[in-house]
């Protein structure tokens, strides 16, 4: 079940009601079945495995409480690592791996005669394995205590909001929000359904407007010129941000409309003046989680500049290979490793010669946030491309200067008509860099209801109806 589909409008109807009529466990047993439900809705089968890792982890935070002993501590963690990279590695990695030792194989004259298993990705699962591991770590490093109530706990993990893309909310942020009831408020119900409503417009609105056109760029970038491929590349750097950010924004506005409070995931990424603070705007909740539970553990900043380095990359590889079972998803995570390795060793020497310069700031700060989103592009490029060779012919085609006319852009109402949306969302987020919106939309009943009229109606005017899935549903 997806957030823009007719099944979750008449799913969330009746389940909000309900919702709010029920008091304590019973309210906690229907918010699990609903969530169950929303999950079930793409394929029953894969409840099995968001209620196993629910048991498992269960388990082992009960085991955790009562063993004191370091060694056997580490040893119930281990079985909690084990277990649930294990079953993520095989859904998501498996046939990854024995394609690639293939390759490898034939490359040095072996032939390798198997074939891979024909296993469906469960959707979400990444996402629900990251957060079901961040509560057994931290019981495990005494960071939050032990939750006792099973119901409580599966409800935590499986909760519909932010099930299959995040954000990635930890035990400590959300589990003692289950042990209270939270009455409706509507003060909650409209600041949530303004957020919610922002991001449907964002993800009908602009990032289904966007995809036809990216699309056929990637399908086929022999077939188009410069400018256009150039266009295409531009257009997937904001359907891909207001695709996901979209669905985190439903997630949160859905979230508050419950009375549930989840972090933030997104704040304009795209206005950063370096890699390091656009991985504090960037899909927050996946970037504070690989720094807390594998580059700092990993030793962090705090043994000396080349091993810095070395944990800078090891996290974005891995942050990568989250991604996506393919070789093109690690190598934009080691092009973001790279990123963040070159601007610790050449951004202080760059910022003293520009001081020397006496370079305004203004000027420096738009030259610095120019720099990331176009080495972010560039990234984005081998993102979406299938392999390899479809990000060479991407990059081979824009670099032809005899085709860069506006003449031989294909679709250009579309193309007008993106440039307008993206206008319109990059002025949105400047104001919102200066302005709290949903404080201001709360000021007076008026203006609350000038919002939602607004939002209606850019997405009745733009929105793109075709219950098209939400991108990061694939990792």
């Amino acid at each position: 079940m997806i957030f823009n589909s007719l099944p979750f409008l008449i799913f969330i109807l009746v389940f909000m009601p309900v919702y709010f009529y029920l008091r304590g466990r019973r309210r906690l047993l229907w918010c699990l079945a609903g969530s169950y439900f929303f999950y079930g809705w793409w394929d029953w089968r894969f409840l099995s495995l968001i209620a196993f890792s629910t048991l498992v982890d269960y388990f082992v935070g009960m085991k955790l409480e009562h063993e004191h002993r370091p060694r056997w501590r580490k040893r119930w963690l281990t079985v909690s690592v084990v277990v649930n990279l294990g079953v993520l590695a095989f859904f998501k990695y498996f046939n990854f791996f024995a394609e690639s030792l293939r390759a490898l194989l034939h490359t040095i004259g072996w032939e390798a005669d198997w074939t891979t298993l024909n296993i469906i990705l469960p959707v979400g699962i990444s996402f629900y394995t990251f957060q079901s591991m961040s509560y057994t770590i931290d019981v495990y490093r005494r960071k939050i205590p032990v939750e006792h109530s099973l119901v409580r706990f599966a409800t935590y993990i499986a909760f519909f909001p932010q099930l299959v893309a995040g954000p990635i909310v930890r035990a400590a942020e959300l589990l003692p929000q289950f042990h209270h009831d939270h009455p409706f408020r509507w003060d909650n119900f409209v600041k949530g359904g303004t957020q919610a409503l922002w991001g449907f417009f964002k993800k009908v609105a602009i990032a289904d407007t966007l995809a036809p056109f990216v699309d056929q760029c990637f399908q086929s970038p022999d077939s188009f010129g410069a400018m256009h491929l150039l266009i295409g590349v531009i257009f997937y750097s904001f359907q891909i941000y207001c695709d996901f950010s979209g669905y985190s924004d439903i997630a949160i506005g859905l979230a508050r409309m419950l009375g549930f409070r989840f972090p933030e995931n997104f704040r304009s990424p795209y206005f950063s003046r370096s890699f390091s603070e656009f991985w504090t705007r960037w899909h927050i909740t996946l970037s504070s989680w690989l720094r807390d539970y594998l580059y700092i553990p990993l030793g962090g900043n705090r043994h000396g500049t080349f091993k810095t380095y070395r944990n800078l990359m090891l996290t974005m590889l891995l942050g990568g290979l989250w991604h996506g079972a393919s070789w093109v998803f690690v190598f934009w995570g080691f092009l973001h490793g790279m990123y963040l390795v070159g601007q610790r060793l050449l951004g202080p020497p760059f910022g003293k010669m520009l001081a020397a310069l006496r370079v305004p700031r203004a000027l420096q700060a738009g030259g610095y946030i120019l720099l990331v989103y176009t080495l972010t592009n560039v990234a984005w490029v081998f993102f979406r491309s299938p392999d390899f060779g479809t990000a060479m012919a991407m990059f081979q085609g824009m670099a032809d200067i005899a085709s860069f006319s506006w003449e031989l852009v294909i679709n250009k109402f579309l193309v007008l008509k993106g440039a307008l949306l993206i206008a319109f969302l990059l002025w949105v987020d400047v104001a919102a860099l200066r302005l709290d919106w949903q404080e201001l939309v709360w000021r007076k009943p008026q203006w609350q209801v000038a919002a939602w009229a607004v939002l209606l109606w850019l997405m009745a005017f733009f929105g793109t109806f075709d219950s098209n899935a939400f991108i990061y549903f694939q990792f």
